[in-house]
């Protein structure tokens, strides 16, 4: 076996676990549903009074955890592949998909409408 055909032989096997070594966890995921959340609260319909803007964004900080841990965990399945995760979670009858990847969350099903959905309960 060549030299060279071992160095890429190695840097492979360093890349791939490199990956396995940043897949994200639930923990990781449930962060980055409590930031998509935030970002949909604070892309909140201006005809609402800023009042209650306030109020809506007050609550969410104070009891994001608890939303997370009672409503997103319990209905989410993580599929663990290794290298990635694929997270299946039913908000706000969406069915969302993820992929964790390198520490990173990549969208591919229902986050934009699941947020839309949950942004409008707050005013409902």
């Amino acid at each position: 076996m060549s030299l060279l055909r071992l160095s890429g032989i190695v840097l492979a096997l360093i890349f791939l676990v490199g990956l396995a070594w940043s897949n994200p966890t639930m923990d990781d995921y449930l962060r980055f549903v409590e930031l998509e959340l935030g970002k949909a609260i604070d892309r909140m319909d201006q005809g609402t009074s800023s009042r209650e803007q306030q109020f809506i964004r007050q609550v969410f900080r104070s009891q994001s955890k608890k939303l997370l841990a009672s409503f997103v965990q319990p209905n989410t399945v993580r599929h663990n592949w290794g290298l990635v995760s694929h997270y299946e979670t039913r908000m706000a009858d969406t069915k969302v998909v993820v992929l964790g990847l390198a520490g990173y969350f990549i969208p591919l099903q229902g986050v934009e409408e699941a947020t839309l959905k949950i942004g409008r309960m707050a005013f409902d």
